[in-house]
């Protein structure tokens, strides 16, 4: 029955949603059913390797590729894949649709040079994050240089787009290129794409710059280290560390912390609430988060976190409130590639990506992979 199953739905294309469970307007009523009561074989998710874990370099194929330290993961309109290398890396590898990898920017060794010339050319630091906006140009979170740059991808000239490279916290109400910033460490877009959000990590606030004007102002944290109240202004809240923020289409800010092992959530009436708290008395290690480092949210607007300490991916059910594994045994690993999601060994995974088809993209670190979890 299962082969006659899934030979009907390789040939309709006409997919619904049900819970957790993919369906079509044309399957047969004893197709329906068997799905909705057999929801592992209608999700046999499956994990493929995009990049890494080779000793190949630029102009072969990614999958035979040398990556280090993957964080942050991208994608363009075209159908190219961008991954930065975090420290020992200190590049932006970009993947066409051929699976080629070539380096866009970054000369491999770290500094802080390069500005107005080819990204080629620069010297980059500590980069956890990058960001592609709708036009194809890319922004790096450049943690150790405390400033996000911007690369014109048309041009392939970079440029500092916030920050003057010195730690410090100053600059709101004026230009983002003038303000200090201390460990900028990831970034997300407004839904309308106006204002960019930077995670201020050593200044425990979340910022942001409008992308018309430069502006900067800060949006939620005061400073002060502390777990906030619910209800309470964000901009009044101390806040514990914020490493992640994300935004979702209601534009919704979710901020992760990694020593706090949280989940908040910042609403559009710039309220704080917190959604996933330690529990003082977990039945596992695993009902906790561990070290969280990165965050996305999914087309479902659920919310995929990076749980590093524990080796694998999690999600946040917002409907629910329930918080679910989506990939990774917990174990510290490198084995199970090709087989299922919820069988993959991780090692310290950095970054959780979700394309708008559903699509879930891993950074497995320290593994020098970049995974994709594929329906």
């Amino acid at each position: 029955m299962l082969q006659l199953i899934m030979a009907i739905i390789k040939s309709d294309k006409s997919w619904f949603k049900t819970g957790d469970v993919l369906m079509s307007a044309k399957l047969p009523r004893f197709v329906v059913i068997f799905l909705l009561f057999t929801p592992n074989l209608a999700r046999a998710d499956k994990v493929v390797l995009v990049a890494g874990g080779g000793s190949g370099g630029d102009g072969g194929l990614a999958t035979a590729a040398k990556l280090v330290n993957p964080f942050g993961v991208g994608f363009d309109r075209a159908g190219n894949t961008y991954i930065v290398e975090m420290e020992g890396g200190e590049r932006v590898r970009m993947i066409d649709r051929k699976g080629i990898i070539t380096t866009i920017a970054g000369t491999g060794e770290k500094g802080d040079s390069g500005e107005g010339g080819p990204a080629t050319k620069a010297k980059i630091n500590g980069c956890h994050h990058l960001l592609v906006l709708p036009n194809g140009d890319i922004l790096l979170a450049q943690a150790f240089n405390n400033k996000v740059s911007r690369i014109d991808r048309r041009t392939g000239i970079i440029k500092t787009i916030a920050g003057t490279g010195v730690s410090g916290y100053s600059g709101d109400g004026g230009p983002a290129t003038r303000a200090k910033f201390g460990g900028i460490y990831c970034l997300a877009l407004s839904p309308k794409n106006d204002r960019l959000y930077l995670c201020d990590l050593d200044n425990r606030r979340i910022r942001a710059v409008d992308m018309k004007t430069g502006v900067v102002t800060t949006i939620a944290g005061n400073g002060r280290k502390g777990v906030p109240e619910d209800g309470q202004t964000a901009t009044e809240s101390p806040l514990v560390d914020p490493r992640a923020i994300a935004v979702d289409k209601r534009g919704s800010l979710y901020i992760l912390e990694r020593s706090g092992n949280a989940l908040r959530i910042v609403d559009s009436s710039g309220k704080i609430r917190t959604l996933i708290r330690p529990k003082p008395k977990p039945s596992s290690p695993l009902d906790n988060l561990n070290g969280p480092k990165h965050l996305c949210v999914d087309r479902d607007a659920n919310v995929l976190i990076a749980d590093t300490e524990n080796n694998r991916i999690v999600k946040f059910i917002r409907r629910t409130g329930k918080l679910v594994i989506i990939a990774g045994t917990g174990k510290e690993g490198a084995g199970g590639a090709g087989g299922s999601a919820k069988e993959i060994e991780l090692n310290r995974p950095h970054g959780v990506f979700a394309r708008t088809d559903g699509v879930i993209y891993i950074s497995d670190s320290e593994n020098g992979r970049v995974l994709r979890i594929e329906p």
